[in-house]
């Protein structure tokens, strides 16, 4: 049933006052209550049709459908169970409650009167509830309750990942020492403490599962593809073939991104010190795939042609931007792996999680601030890469699963001297403060509050408009200036159009307006057509007749993967005029959507806009669909007031998205201020 399907249903109306039964006495009332609660915004349809259906074919006590559809109202906002006892000691804060205006139904807190072990007795009793393996679409596991979709993933993963731990090599550091002095020569890393990078080599050589966690510009791709080096010369020093290798990303745009980094980087960095130098080059692939192309996604279902009785063929699968992965296609990439093949995680352990349930990189990376290496690992990693390990990173209680996790704790792009760097670590430390302090000290060119008075206000459009001033924060009009002043001469060759289409491409790549939301005066959907309306004004892009979408200029966001145009949610594209014939200067002009190519060779892909069906103007994007991305500048947009979706994840992920220069606009500092002080916290057992 989909979200937006109201079942119908003959219950009385319920209501504090009303005559009838209670919701705690009567399944009839809750049902109805629960439909109260989705008028008001509560819960979602979704949650009490789910609820609805248990009961039509396995009726069941009020407290129990209450609990089928708090368990999947947690599932759309990230969690992947229900606490009871934390239910029970905040009902409030289980549903999307907000202060109601008239006629208001029963609250949470009113009707969620019992305690937990009440509850689970309840629940317990149920037909729909299991303990276990079984059919029953919930499952209770202590005073947690799951829908059975993500117990199931979440015992899938953690089983993979112990077992995957279980085989860690043990690998002799003598047989490593040479091949990682010749990738990390003295003086390639700043003489501040440790190499992380060399060190995350040498923790990821040995374990059949990986994750490399850090920062913006502490060098993740750098490590992985120097990891990939060491792995293929132990391969090929073995007399083996190379290893089989692919690299993926969760979205399309971050494919690209890492396509274009991967591809500049092998051809770069230099391999002479390592035996049989140019085929360990040659044998480190440059192509990056979305994961749902790497599986084998099949259309209009959750199935792919990969899992584990069609295992993918290779030896080693490195994810990029792993934060963005959910439970889902986690627990999809490891059924896909054959049982000897390497999974190697890179990602932002501090950056916003999917938009789907499960926090996957956030659970694994949950104590990699604080090492916790045994002193065995400690010693180990002294023999085979010469590093010291700091003694509070030393731990004799850590986990199997810690020895397998480095965390790069250098940023070669912010130092001390980034308003950048220093507002980023601010928010990440949780210090409001200090934040707004960084944001307004003149010293840090880099970063720059402008208070948003209203929607109205100029700062908006001067910002648009002409950036800051400077070469490192541009606004829109660098795009469009370049889209007017390098158009090809009529009669050019199609090459010429390409590299045109790369420029303006490029140029877009340089500014990003950012949201936190997509509706609301300071949301997305107004923001785009303020933006538009406002680049109109300036004579900078010419709309089209009323009724007309498509213009030259437009920048479009493809938001559904589109297998046979061979383009993924994420991907953005700049709509421009080209000739109907490059050969003939006479003919006319079609309006063709530019995309990059995302082949590492700087292609191009032409696309006609009515073949484009799902696709949205993209002069501002959400926070959450700028994962993945980098722009020179990016301008943060916030709200006019605090609200859930306002986190120190969201706040962070935006500030690292840019560069070389960041903007805040906000109607209050404060707005900030409390953002930076609200967590996402999403509950799991996953690595606890």
């Amino acid at each position: 049933m989909s979200q937006d399907t109201q079942p119908t249903l003959d219950l009385p109306f319920i209501s504090e006052g009303a005559a009838g039964p209670h919701p705690r006495d009567d399944a009839g009332a809750m049902l109805a209550l629960l439909h109260r609660w989705a008028d008001a915004g509560w819960l979602r349809d979704l949650d009490v049709a789910f609820a609805d259906q248990l009961h039509r074919h396995t009726p069941g006590a009020p407290l129990a459908l209450l609990g089928a559809a708090l368990a999947s109202h947690q599932t759309g906002r990230g969690h992947l169970l229900l606490d009871l006892k934390q239910a029970c000691a905040n009902p409030v804060g289980t549903t999307d409650y907000r202060e109601p205006k008239d006629d208001a139904p029963l609250s949470p807190q009113e009707v969620l009167r019992v305690e937990p072990g009440a509850w689970r007795d309840i629940l317990t009793g149920w037909d729909a509830v299991g303990s276990g393996p079984g059919n029953e679409p919930l499952v209770l596991e202590g005073a947690h309750l799951y829908l059975r979709r993500y117990w199931r993933h979440e015992r899938t993963i953690t089983a993979h990942v112990d077992n995957r731990l279980a085989a860690t090599e043990n690998v002799h550091p003598d047989a490593l020492r040479p091949l990682l002095d010749g990738l990390f020569p003295p003086g390639s890393y700043p003489a501040d403490g440790a190499d992380w990078q060399k060190v995350a080599c040498a923790l990821a050589a040995r374990s059949p599962f990986a994750v490399i966690t850090g920062g913006p510009g502490t060098g993740k791709t750098t490590t992985v593809i120097k990891l990939l080096a060491l792995l293929q010369a132990q391969a090929l020093q073995a007399g083996g073939r190379p290893l089989r290798i692919r690299l993926a990303a969760p979205t399309g745009k971050a494919a690209a991104r890492l396509n274009e980094s991967i591809a500049g980087q092998v051809a770069s960095l230099n391999f002479e010190e390592l035996d049989q130098g140019e085929a360990v080059q040659a044998a480190i692939p440059r192509e990056v795939s979305t994961l749902h192309r790497l599986l084998g996604a099949r259309p209009d279902t959750r199935k792919f042609r990969h899992h584990r009785l069609n295992p993918l063929p290779l030896d080693i699968v490195v994810v990029d931007e792993a934060s963005m992965i959910d439970i889902d296609m986690m627990a999809a990439v490891l059924d896909a792996l054959p049982p000897t093949a390497r999974l190697i995680l890179l990602g932002d352990k501090d950056q916003l999680a999917s938009v789907e349930a499960g926090a996957v990189l956030g659970n694994l990376c949950a104590r990699a601030s604080e090492g916790r290496y045994r002193p065995d690992t400690q010693d180990w990693l002294a023999a085979a890469s010469g590093e010291a390990l700091p003694d509070y990173l030393v731990n004799g209680e850590g986990r199997e699963l810690d020895q397998a996790i480095a965390m790069l704790r250098h940023s070669f792009r912010f130092g001390d001297d980034s308003g950048i760097g220093q507002l980023a670590r601010a928010i990440n430390e949780g210090n409001p403060n200090q934040a707004v302090h960084v944001l307004q000290d003149d010293r840090f060119g880099d970063v720059h509050y402008q208070p948003l008075a209203s929607f109205t206000d100029r700062q908006l459009d001067r910002l648009v408009l002409g950036g800051q001033g400077t070469a490192d924060a541009p606004g829109y009009t660098h795009y469009l200036e370049a889209l007017a002043a390098q158009r090809p001469a009529p009669g050019s060759e199609p090459s010429a159009w390409d590299a045109w289409a790369r420029a303006v491409l490029h140029a877009h790549g340089a500014f990003q307006v950012l949201s936190p939301v997509r509706v609301g005066p300071l949301g997305v959907e107004a923001l785009n057509e303020r933006i538009e309306q406002e680049l109109a004004r300036a004579g900078m892009i010419t709309l089209p007749e009323a009724g007309g979408h498509w213009y030259e200029g437009r920048p479009v966001l493809v938001i559904g993967n589109d297998y046979g145009l061979r383009l993924m949610n994420g991907d953005i594209g700049i709509t421009l005029a080209v000739p109907d014939s490059p050969e003939d200067p006479e003919s006319g002009t079609t309006l063709r959507v530019a995309f990059p190519a995302g082949d590492g060779q700087g292609g191009v892909r032409w696309v006609l806009p009515s073949r484009l069906q799902r696709c949205e103007t993209v002069y501002a994007m959400t926070v959450h669909k700028s994962q993945g991305s980098e722009f020179k500048h990016a301008a943060l947009v916030m709200p006019d007031s605090v609200s859930p979706i306002l986190t120190r994840e969201l706040v962070y992920t935006a500030v690292t998205r840019a560069k070389k220069a960041f903007s805040l606009l906000a109607p209050d500092k404060r707005i900030l201020e409390q953002a930076i002080q609200q967590r996402i916290e999403r509950a799991s057992n996953m690595f606890a």
